[in-house]
């Protein structure tokens, strides 16, 4: 078999079999509709956000808590089972968490809309979909030498368009069929997807596998420098796409007055830029470094988030806003991950990963409470949009001070080996 050389984070070379051809794309993009479809579950109860509050009678902290449940969930479970794809890899783990994803999509279409309580337990659950990142990025990492993993974890970032479906579709099957049907649809095709992955899905060759005790390895990661600078990033970056992907159809029909489905489509158009957008931002990290695409889209994201705490009207302000910050969020997001396969040795890559997707979906978790916190208090969403400039600002002088220098280090030291 032939063998390809690759700089392991040491500096040692290491001879490693090469893939057959083909196969690395087959398996990106058979990772990239795992991740879709477990994301289309994920998101499944944020377009019925509004119409739970209506026939529910709940409040807007509520409604908050109830999207933002299985967002909570599904960011911690990826820090275990990121260190679970460490060691067992992908062809194991998407299919587990797949079919285990199925259970609260059928309890929630089935039985558990009713009343907040069995909704929230059903959004507990639920938030085992959002898992699935961090199967993935170790996964496709593993199948793509370092000069193009920035591009490939960019496109398998595009399953984020998952929640996209959901939004284009579960408002309107549930209008169409009732409750369950988008339950049951989403459900089938789960089923489909676990079944397929676990006859087609193959771990690379070069994998590298840790044989360390789930425990150590996580002491491990978390003395890594590189897992809590990306964390940081991501949960911004990730974060304020997933917080706008679970609450802009509630900020729209509160804020702009626009019906359940006209927001639902709006928020549809903001998902779908930032997951095209992920891709490029990867593919620009190859090309220039990640840092500077960072830089980039965080400076976008302070500018955009500034405009749009007046509330300017939609046409063409807000939409210009709204847009500019899904774009430089997607961007930002696949230039994260793109520093993440830079940085982090090989064998914790998807230790690294579970953490850092942790915090992104964390970073999605606080920020529609906060936004439903503050409307309830003071009938304005500025101070939420205020929050999130400042932030961001935090994060751009971050980048270009602590991880500038970490990424210039870590480029000198392989020029070196």
């Amino acid at each position: 078999m032939s063998q390809t050389h690759e700089t392991v984070p040491d500096g040692a070379p290491e001879e490693r079999p090469a893939a057959p051809p083909g196969r690395p794309v087959l398996m990106l993009a058979l990772a990239t509709i795992g991740f879709a479809v477990n994301f289309w579950a994920w998101a499944l109860l944020s377009p019925l956000g509004p119409r739970f509050k209506d026939d529910l009678s709940l409040s807007s902290f509520e409604q908050s808590l109830l999207v933002a449940v299985p967002v909570l969930v599904g960011s911690l479970g990826r820090v275990p089972v990121g260190a679970l794809t460490d060691r067992y890899g992908g062809r194991v783990m998407f299919p587990l968490v797949t079919t285990a994803t199925i259970v609260p999509v059928l309890y929630l279409g089935l039985a558990g809309h009713s009343s907040l309580a069995a909704l929230l337990v059903g959004g507990f659950f639920l938030g085992i979909g959002g898992t699935a990142f961090a199967v993935g990025v170790p996964f496709v990492s593993a199948w793509f030498p370092p000069e193009r993993r920035g591009l490939a974890i960019g496109v398998f970032g595009t399953g984020m368009g998952g929640t996209a479906i959901s939004a284009l579709t579960t408002v309107n099957l549930v209008d169409a069929r009732g409750m369950a049907s988008p339950f049951l649809v989403t459900a089938a095709v789960l089923a489909t997807y676990a079944v397929l992955a676990a006859f087609l899905l193959r771990d690379a060759p070069n994998r590298s596998v840790s044989s360390e005790p789930l425990t150590r390895r996580l002491a491990a990661t978390a003395r890594l420098a590189v897992t809590w600078q990306t964390a940081a990033l991501y949960a911004l970056a990730f974060g304020g796409y997933v917080a706008f992907s679970v609450y802009l159809p509630t900020y729209l029909k509160t804020g702009y007055s626009l019906a359940q489905a006209d927001a639902a489509n709006r928020m549809a158009g903001f998902v779908l830029l930032a997951v095209l957008m992920r891709p490029v931002g990867g593919w620009l990290a190859d090309l220039v470094g990640p840092t500077r695409v960072l830089e980039g889209a965080l400076f976008v994201v302070v500018a955009a988030a500034a405009v749009q705490t007046a509330t300017p009207s939609l046409a063409p302000v807000g939409t210009l806003a709204f847009l500019a910050m899904a774009g430089a969020l997607g961007a930002a997001s696949g230039a994260t991950f793109a520093l993440v396969a830079l940085l982090a040795p090989a064998d914790k890559v998807g230790s690294v990963t579970g953490v850092v997707g942790a915090a992104g979906g964390l970073g999605g978790f606080v920020p529609p409470l906060v936004m439903g916190a503050v409307h309830d208090a003071l009938d304005s969403y500025a101070l939420g949009l205020a929050l999130l400039a400042l932030v961001a600002s935090a994060a751009l002088a971050f980048t270009f001070t602590a991880v500038q220098r970490a990424t210039a280090h870590r480029t000198s030291g392989t020029r070196a080996a």
